[in-house]
């Protein structure tokens, strides 16, 4: 295939040439049978995003989610508006919850909304599930630890409700697609839960194409690549949570665990408790290259040193700024405010920083994160970490680091480099000035057009 006439490095009216799924040459003039016209489009590398989950992701897609809801006559509109539509027993899934808008959600208060059908509501962050009777009355007789049936509560439980309801698995094609439609060309997916069995439902959409895009996957216990390289593994992932932190002494033992099996470690940090817990952590039993901090939902500007000197990447999601901006200026002590999500801070000190999105916690829209990152601005348009801001080319740059390398050097447009490439309808510049999926051309993995 040839690419003609796209903007290559800032130089316009280049040909990309592309064979076995490489790049093979990159001048002027080039002519080949199959050709795409760039029109004068920047080529960029592929974007990855760093931190994604996509089974939640593809399950969003059936949910009745919460976006925009602000207050609880919102939330028993879009609730009701839902259980019109489906027959009494049905499951109704509802995602993006948050106490800002109707207080601590119960049993009864679901009970109240929805008699007739089996409601589960998950929480914003993705630690809580709150079930109404119907569908508490639906699980074992065994609820998991940290359950609680009167308040209807399953704290950290995605895996037993799984098992528990059998579903059938939400298809991945759609979201393959959309990610392919942003320019998207890698994905980690950063779920503790991925056994072998889920990471071979993956594989097997990377392999009918219904996830075109190259996959990384973690896992909190050991997991396996297969030999035709359907996925790459990551790092061991270790979820803490704040009101339950492990003792330092077994925390240092999971990272052992991790070194045995050959991998880095990955720790989801968003508060300044599991981020002290974490460092010390990796002072006792040693950091390596390729662990990273997911993230850094608070990091106190002291702890950005021990960040640099252990080596640490920190993983971040910008678009949370935008998206839940306005509750942490509301929320959030102003003196505590300057460490949320940070940014430019950790690049100045030079901690490696990468780009994610969190989907389905957060939009999987990366060049909303570019935007996010760039202007630093809450959905009402105020500004949240101003001193955090990076320009555009190091928030591109974010996306734009290899999934085994993340917040590494930005990949390139370069002979010998695999065709996984963004094609823009404009140049690169121009792109930057308003950071929109709607400027993505094509995208191509190993050299395939796939969106």
């Amino acid at each position: 295939m040839i690419l003609r006439d796209v903007e290559v490095d800032g130089r316009p009216g280049v040909d990309v040439r592309i064979e076995r799924g490489g790049i093979a040459q990159i001048g002027r003039g080039l002519r080949g049978p199959d050709e795409l016209d760039g029109q004068g489009g920047a080529l960029i590398p592929g974007l990855v995003d760093h931190h994604i989950h996509l089974f939640g992701l593809a399950a969003r897609a059936d949910s009745v989610v919460l976006d925009g809801v602000t207050d609880a006559r919102g939330f028993a509109a879009r609730i009701e508006t839902t259980l019109v539509e489906r027959p009494p027993g049905a499951w109704v899934r509802v995602t993006g919850y948050h106490e800002t808008i109707a207080g601590q959600l119960t049993r009864a208060a679901l009970d109240d909304l929805a008699p007739a059908h089996r409601v589960r509501v998950q929480h914003q962050t993705g630690a809580l599930w709150v079930l109404n009777s119907l569908a508490w009355a639906s699980l074992g007789p065994e609820p998991p630890p940290g359950s609680d049936p009167d308040k209807g509560w399953l704290w950290r439980a995605d895996a037993w409700l799984r098992g528990q309801l059998a579903p059938d698995p939400p298809p991945l094609a759609p979201i393959g697609g959309k990610l392919a439609g942003y320019g998207i060309t890698a994905l980690t997916d950063a779920s503790v839960t991925t056994d072998a069995a889920s990471a071979a439902r993956l594989a097997e959409a990377h392999r009918e194409g219904a996830l075109p895009q190259r996959l990384t996957l973690m896992s909190g216990a050991p997991l396996e690549a297969p030999a035709d390289g359907a996925f790459a593994v990551g790092p061991v992932k270790v979820l803490l949570d704040d009101a339950d932190l492990p003792d330092l002494d077994d925390f240092a033992d999971r990272i052992g665990g991790a070194r045995s099996q050959g991998r880095a470690v990955a720790v989801h940090c968003v508060t300044a408790g599991e981020l002290a817990l974490t460092l010390a952590a990796f002072e006792s039993a040693g950091a390596r290259p390729g662990d990273r901090i997911e993230h850094g939902g608070v990091i106190p500007r002291a702890a950005i040193a021990q960040l640099k000197a252990l080596g640490l990447t920190v993983v971040t999601q910008p678009a949370f700024v935008r998206e839940r901006g306005d509750r942490y200026l509301a929320q959030v002590d102003p003196a505590e405010q300057p460490d949320l999500y940070r940014c430019a801070s950790l690049r100045t000190a030079g901690v490696p920083v990468a780009g994610s999105s969190d989907a389905p916690y957060a939009s999987p829209d990366p060049w909303a994160g570019i935007a996010a990152a760039i202007e630093r601005r809450t959905l009402a348009g105020r500004t949240l970490g101003a001193a955090e801001r990076v320009d555009a080319a190091a928030a591109l740059a974010m996306y734009l680091t290899a999934p085994a390398e993340p917040g590494g050097s930005p990949r390139r447009v370069a002979v010998g480099a695999p065709a996984d490439l963004c094609l823009l309808k404009v140049p690169l510049q121009e792109a930057l000035a308003t950071p929109s999926a709607e400027l993505v051309r094509a995208t191509l993995v190993g050299g395939r057009v796939v969106g």
